[in-house]
């Protein structure tokens, strides 16, 4: 990207003084070799798509397939050495085991024959004749295709190239569009064959496409609710507060005391007997101990903080004055979120490409299996650092777009006439200016985000396993300090990213004038700013608090043949994302009102010569907060002198 030069932009003040902070003042290109990185990364994740549309197969996923190398639902190509594939299956769309109530798995492979079949026997077949009469019937041939239906009753070798008998009833079940047998010992066999042996990534994929309707609408709930808290804090008053504050509070206890009765239900269901339900009363425990951790800390923090109400509504109004100035700042998260949607379904669309990769291997029998090619889990690691390191550049940019807009209105110094177009101006600033700064950043929350994937995954790899006390506790420490470093490092991004539409510095720079500058801001005043951000977070919690309770009664209808705790956890991560997304704005705009502020009185004094950029509304706010705090202060001064003179008093007998 060939870099426009430096530019100088000047204020509406017009005064070319140099100073440490030059708010508006300078612009040039910043972390530039961020930028070529980031182009090269992308470049291995364009052959990664390439190569996994070249040789993946989603139908063979989507649709199922037979012992010999046939898609059901779909015309085939004939695999050398199999003579039995490239047929036109366009009219059997369901997937048939022909020893469905006897399947065993060999060699990662199940012992069965597999056909592509037009229906599923509704009724038990006890005899080929019944099998013959089925395939008469219905034109669904249960027997290899090699033999034809009126010599099922003729041929000596029907015995191995019929289904085993009796065949047990079964319906398609959208598990892989798979006959599932409906006989009771058959189906608890057949499950745990089919689900609990096979491979990691299938199981999860699986899960997602069984309750693909079910996550479709809890991501449409989701937005739902977003948009109303975004509506929400628009249009905050005291008694809006007060109402938001006791949902939450009751929100919170309805869902915990919710998530403890579906445990108990599940560990008093004496018909579990899959893997599959186990995990899922697994992960119900788990869902239940952290929301009940959740519960108890944030009514601590409300609790405590209860008495900050009144000063959070007047700060919300001087947010909602800013967004005021810029009020398209409010679909800024639309975009985002369409972007976000967008390169989802196509990550999405190449992991299931990749999880499809095998090359045809012709068998015994003349039958085809699929085996993984090589290197296909490094790109899986590889393709999911860039889920995590491009969505986390899209939140950037959205950060720095959001601040940038508002700096270019806080540092006007005619107030009464606005610049025009400041998101527009900001995007062009972004772009032309400051990608390398957004990609560098997102890319150290990458780094922080990866071990703590990597832990997860062992963790889930050594379940079931016996590991000490010792091993647990590490383990469960090295995540909550990756998780708490995430945190701290996304504040600390957040910061450098408003510097540096302010000042137009790199990121390392941005990010150590911040440190400076932040260390000689008023406590009472950060104190106030937290307890904002602590309101918005009650909004994003608020959001996948809901979101998750939906999905759990949702998906508590269908505990058998579906891992629901992964399409649960993909349907939390969403509903955080896009609560991020939306109540971002409002977030974004508080830290970078604030970082303002602090610059503003960094580079000015109040006097004719070096008047402060602020309106007198965020003066009057500030003057407020200082007048609370110093009555605050005062008071426990006075109350501190008593005590002293008490301890001093003479005791007279």
């Amino acid at each position: 990207m060939q870099c426009p030069g430096a530019q100088y932009l000047a204020s509406a003040e017009r005064t070319p003084q140099q100073r440490e902070w030059r708010p508006q003042l300078y612009r040039k290109c910043t972390d530039t070799t961020w930028l070529f990185l980031f182009f090269l990364f992308w470049t291995g994740l364009m052959f990664i798509t390439g190569y996994s549309v070249a040789a993946g197969a989603t139908a063979r996923l989507l649709f199922g397939y037979d012992s010999f190398g046939n898609v059901c639902g779909q015309k085939n190509s004939p695999v050398e050495g199999a003579p039995l594939s490239g047929q036109d299956m366009t009219l059997k769309k369901h997937v048939f085991f022909m020893n469905s109530c006897h399947l065993e798995v060999k060699d990662v492979r199940l012992s069965s024959t597999v056909l592509c079949v037009a229906s599923c026997p509704g009724e038990q077949l006890d005899t080929l004749e019944e099998v013959q009469l089925f395939a008469d019937n219905n034109g669904s041939f249960l027997c290899v295709y090699s033999l034809n239906s009126v010599n099922y009753t003729q041929n000596p070798n029907a015995d191995s190239l019929c289904p085993r008998l009796p065949v047990p009833p079964s319906k398609s079940f959208p598990l892989f569009n798979r006959c599932v047998p409906q006989t009771p010992e058959c189906y608890s066999l057949f499950a745990s064959v089919l689900i609990n042996d096979v491979d990691i990534l299938h199981r999860i994929l699986s899960g997602i496409m069984s309750g693909r309707d079910t996550i479709l609408g809890l991501c449409i709930f989701a937005l739902a609710l977003s948009l109303a808290m975004m509506v929400t804090f628009r249009f905050i008053t005291t008694l809006l507060v007060h109402i938001f504050i006791a949902l939450i509070i009751v929100g919170l206890l309805f869902v915990c005391g919710v998530l403890w009765w579906l445990y108990y239900d599940y560990t008093h269901d004496l018909s579990i007997e899959l893997d599959t339900e186990r995990e899922n009363m697994k992960c119900l425990l788990g869902f239940a101990l952290a929301s009940t951790v959740i519960t108890v800390v944030l009514l601590g923090l409300i609790f405590v903080h209860r008495k900050r109400i009144k000063l959070t509504v007047e700060l919300f109004q001087v947010i909602n004055k800013a967004i005021s100035n810029s009020p398209f700042l409010l679909f800024q998260p639309l975009w985002t979120f369409a972007i976000l949607i967008s390169f989802w379904v196509f990550w999405v669309a190449v992991l299931l490409s990749l999880g499809t990769a095998g090359a045809a291997r012709v068998i015994e029998g003349g039958q085809v299996e699929y085996q993984p090619l090589v290197g296909i889990r490094y790109m899986w690691w590889y393709h999911l650092i860039g889920l995590i390191w491009t969505s986390e550049f899209i939140l950037a940019c959205q950060h720095m777009t959001v601040a940038g807009a508002l700096v270019t209105c806080y540092f006007n110094r005619n107030k009464n006439d606005p610049p025009d177009h400041p998101i527009l101006w900001s995007l062009s600033i972004l772009f032309r200016y400051h990608q390398g700064t957004a990609i560098k950043g997102s890319f150290l929350i990458t780094v922080t985000r990866i071990p703590r994937t990597i832990l997860m995954y062992i963790s889930s790899a050594l379940e079931g396993k016996q590991r000490g006390p010792w091993s647990r506790c590490v383990c469960r420490h090295c995540f909550c300090c990756s998780w708490c470093l995430d945190k701290c490092l996304r504040q600390f991004n957040q910061n450098a990213y408003t510097t540096t539409a302010i000042n137009g510095t790199d990121f390392c720079t941005s990010a150590q004038g911040t440190l400076q500058l932040l260390s000689k801001k008023s406590s009472h005043l950060t104190s106030v700013q937290c307890f904002g951000d602590f309101i918005i977070f009650l909004g994003k919690v608020l959001v996948v608090c809901f979101t998750v309770f939906g999905g759990l009664m949702a998906f508590n209808y269908n505990r058998a043949l579906q891992v629901w705790a992964i399409p649960l956890l993909l349907v939390a991560f969403f509903a955080y994302f896009v609560a991020q997304s939306f109540l971002s704005v409002f977030e974004t705009v508080l830290d970078a009102l604030f970082l303002c502020f602090a610059v503003d009185l960094e580079t000015n004094d109040g006097s004719s010569e070096k008047p402060y950029f602020m309106d007198q509304e965020f003066l009057s706010f500030v003057k407020r907060i200082n007048r609370v705090n110093a009555v605050r202060a005062q008071g426990a001064e006075h109350a501190s002198r008593n005590e002293e003179g008490a301890e001093l008093q003479p005791v007279i007998r």
